[in-house]
């Protein structure tokens, strides 16, 4: 069976790639923290040793739009195409292409089926910076066949909290039951307290600094009772317009486990948001 060789969770900052690339006279004051921050937690994947990725995300209207949205969509080809045009205008993101693993894929679909979860697909899918943006922080080599799974995080209506970390321990069992030798590192990104073209934007620091302390304890302790007994889909709305990403990370406690504390964490209070990281490794922290 599949070896899950690690579960890493973390904030998917668009413009990292731009802030770590710039040329010293253009690089923003925090950069060198930021690249610092980055390279450790990146060291965390490569112990790893992983031979495929499973992408958690959620597609910023690119992919998918109102006319048709699917609560949870699992990528099902055997190639993607990666980065939008307006990613590119504002964040300067490279234009990607991804292997894809369509033997994972196909059993996740059936064993969604089988656990519960009625999971779309697509078979023709480009993916955004919600999972691309892992691979330019953790793998930039970008030489890793993955597989994405994309919730539905922003249009209303939306699944529980509880229906994300349900889903979490789910996946957790699909890669677990894959008849295969290889390591998979499942890897999920979300958001702490967030504005989106909102009045509390870009303020000196996230908008709800109080909710990101108890969101990093949380995610930290695998907190999963504790977060949903105060998290629900009307008290995310408040710490910022875009807190609903939370629930990517309930998705990824989940999958890590009530309460398995995680062998890494680290943060980074960036002006507007805060900048998270966290890994945990199941079968023991590599040698």
């Amino acid at each position: 069976m599949a070896t899950i060789a690690a579960i890493i969770a973390s904030t998917h900052h668009p413009f990292y790639y731009r802030a770590s690339t710039a040329p010293p006279e253009e690089r923003p004051p925090f950069a060198d923290e930021w690249v610092a921050k980055v390279e450790a937690f990146r060291a965390t994947l490569t112990a790893a040793r992983p031979d495929l990725l499973v992408l958690v995300g959620s597609d910023h209207f690119h992919q998918i739009w109102l006319d048709n949205m699917p609560q949870f969509l699992v990528g099902n080809a055997p190639v993607y195409d990666a980065n939008w045009y307006n990613e590119e205008r504002e964040f300067g993101l490279p234009r990607m292409r991804m292997e894809g693993n369509l033997d994972l894929s196909n059993h996740i679909l059936r064993s969604g089926l089988d656990m519960g979860f009625d999971l779309a697909f697509s078979n023709e899918m480009r993916l955004d910076h919600s999972v691309t943006c892992p691979i330019i922080t953790l793998r930039p080599q970008n030489d890793l066949p993955v597989v994405p799974v994309y919730t539905n995080i922003f249009a209303p209506p939306m699944p529980q909290p509880s229906r994300f970390v349900a889903l979490g321990k789910a996946l957790r069992g699909m890669v677990e039951s894959w008849e295969s030798d290889l390591r998979v590192a499942i890897i999920g990104t979300g958001h702490l307290s967030l504005e989106l073209g909102g009045p509390r934007q870009f303020g000196p620091h996230g908008p709800d600094p109080v909710f990101d302390e108890r969101a990093v304890r949380w995610i930290a302790e695998s907190d999963v009772e504790g977060a949903l007994a105060e998290v629900t889909l009307e008290s995310l709305a408040l710490p910022g317009n875009a807190t609903h990403g939370f629930m990517d990370f309930l998705l990824m406690m989940g999958v890590a486990g009530e309460g398995v504390k995680a062998d890494y964490v680290d943060t980074l209070d960036l002006f507007h948001t805060m900048e998270a990281y966290f890994t945990w490794y199941p079968n023991g922290v590599p040698a």
